[in-house]
């Protein structure tokens, strides 16, 4: 099987596998008891916050563990409502991950007000619409993705918080698909808040984190017994902790322009061989390691069916809405329709990959393209 669907979820990195493994078998201690078992816990979940703050160059007493980027996402959202009702304006972009689609549903519903910026036909936020936007005074918090888990476009951060800073707001940044792919700098870009997901840097299932900068105030949303010095309680998933930990420290040492060369060796292939190809964003800066690419003439839904049968792995777009019957909302903010929309792939690299396997999938991609337009011509 050959796994081309890293920004869905990446294989457990086997390093980070054998650092945990002892924190399930023998090493199980509550990490808020005073014994030794929950001591060897308690230094286990901290050295692991370092590196996870290493990761993105923040202090790691900045840094919370959470069940996952969506419960971090959340926090941020719900806390900024509940903060600051003399500021009802969240805005958000028209390319955002379900998680903050859905959290800015939720502050309407709750009587808040909720701006979206559009993206141009590359995906790429537009500043100037983001200017008119805010409101100071007004506005409580802009949360946006840094890289688009779709496309891989990478949204201009710097530029988002400077100008959100300047109207009183503050800013949180979902960096899933940002982390282990390129550099991230919470003191070059002085995001308030930042999401990370551990299953999307080669750690399992089950665990994130929230980066929350010294600067800015927090309350949790899970409250109970005042785990992580009170900001999100719940007994401390260990074994998940420190596999994210460990990834963490992984993610750093990994050669992201040799992954970019392979990346755009993969599209030159199927671009060369599927006449009318179109890869999305590619004018704008993007991740080193997704392709999402229209076959014209060919319908996504078959060839993710055939592909898996013959042993290769990718999607139409978002994992979260694999099932979903509506076009990709990414795809139509930046212009296109639904048929496009049905014609379109993601393929997503991990550094799990090899050369030899990934430019094999894109002659099989195009073997099975052809395959199923020759079916599709003798049916109509």
């Amino acid at each position: 099987m050959t796994y081309l669907d890293a920004n869905a979820t990446t294989p457990p990195d086997p390093e980070v596998v054998e650092a945990m493994l002892p924190f399930l078998t023998q090493h199980f201690g509550n990490a808020s008891s005073s014994h030794s078992s929950g001591r060897r816990a308690r230094r286990a979940l901290e050295k692991a916050r370092g590196q996870v703050a290493g990761l993105i160059q923040a202090q790691p007493e900045e840094i919370i563990f959470t069940s996952g980027a969506t419960e971090s996402i959340a926090s941020v959202v719900f806390f900024a409502q509940q903060e600051w009702p003399e500021r009802p304006l969240l805005i958000i972009s028209t390319v955002e991950h379900a998680a903050v689609v859905e959290g800015a549903a939720r502050w309407e519903q709750r009587g808040g007000r909720v701006k979206r910026v559009p993206v141009d036909a590359h995906g790429f936020v537009q500043l100037e619409a983001l200017k008119a936007a805010l409101e100071p005074g007004k506005t409580a918090l802009v949360s946006m993705i840094w890289a688009n888990n779709e496309t891989g476009v990478v949204s201009p951060m710097a530029e988002i918080v400077e100008l959100a800073h300047e109207a009183g707001a503050l800013v949180h940044a979902d960096a899933v698909q940002m982390a282990g792919k390129l550099p991230l700098d919470v003191t070059a870009v002085p995001v308030d808040y930042l999401s990370l997901s551990g299953h999307k840097m080669h750690a399992p299932k089950g665990v994130g984190a929230l980066f929350v900068s010294r600067r800015v105030p927090f309350r949790p949303l899970l409250i109970g017994g005042g785990q992580e010095s009170g900001r999100r309680s719940g007994t401390e998933n260990i074994p998940g902790i420190v596999a994210m930990g460990k990834a963490a420290e992984l993610a750093s040492t990994h050669d992201m322009l040799a992954q970019r060369e392979l990346r755009d060796e993969f599209e030159q292939r199927l671009l060369a061989g599927w006449p009318g190809a179109l890869v999305h964003g590619v004018a704008a800066p993007r991740l080193p390691n997704t392709t999402s690419i229209c076959l014209p003439g060919v319908d996504s839904a078959g060839m993710l069916i055939l592909l898996d049968q013959r042993g290769i792995e990718c999607s139409g777009g978002s994992a979260c809405h694999t099932a979903s019957l509506h076009p990709s909302h990414v795809l139509e903010a930046m212009g296109y329709d639904a048929a496009h929309a049905s014609s379109t792939l993601r393929f997503s690299l991990s550094r799990m990959n090899s050369r030899a396997e990934v430019l094999a999938a894109a002659d099989e991609i195009l073997h099975t393209a052809k395959h199923l337009r020759e079916q599709m011509s003798v049916l109509a």
